[in-house]
């Protein structure tokens, strides 16, 4: 059975989960943050199968989040490193793990703690506003087309609704009026 494709969906989350996949995806990304990068080590750490990780491998290198670097010639053996696109990456993995943090984490609190090494302190990602600086939260939080949303789409009267002058994120319809 083929997988739906989101590539070509007009909006930027459908489309990275398009690149992520699964659960895999993101698990080899944290490994690559971890400082992993060898094929092996990826199956050490994560129990993986090997034509699973293969694959992983492939898709990240193609969409541009690794690249393959030959690290011995006989036989060769190949690790993955982050492009800039990757790195670019790390910041969705920490506002993943502080939500597990919040919400995952048991009693015994957060499995890993990300310290910040210019100041020297425990910190946890935050999503803030990139004109302001106040965090983000969805009650606070509009949308509306951006100038890569299909034209085409526009005069949809769902689209219209959906993205209608001052409807919060979050809100059907029925809450608005």
């Amino acid at each position: 059975m083929r997988r739906t494709s989101f590539g070509t969906w007009p909006c930027s989350i459908a489309r990275t989960a398009d690149i992520l996949g699964d659960a895999w995806t993101l698990l080899v990304l944290r490994e690559v943050f971890y400082g992993e990068s060898r094929f092996d080590g990826f199956i050490g750490t994560l129990g993986i199968a090997r034509n699973t990780l293969t694959d992983r491998l492939r898709r990240l290198e193609a969409e541009g989040l690794l690249r393959r670097h030959v690290y011995q010639r006989a036989p060769v053996r190949h690790e993955y490193l982050p492009t800039d696109k990757g790195r670019d990456f790390f910041g969705v993995l920490a506002a993943i793990n502080a939500w597990g943090d919040r919400w995952l984490a048991g009693e015994e609190g957060a499995p890993v703690v990300l310290r910040h090494t210019p100041c020297d302190h425990d910190t946890e990602a935050r999503v803030v506003c990139s004109a302001c600086g106040e965090p983000l939260h969805q009650r606070d939080m509009t949308a509306r087309t951006g100038p890569g949303y299909p034209a085409r789409l526009l005069d949809d009267p769902v689209v219209r609704e959906r993205f209608a002058p001052g409807r919060t994120l979050g809100d059907s319809p029925a809450h608005q009026a």
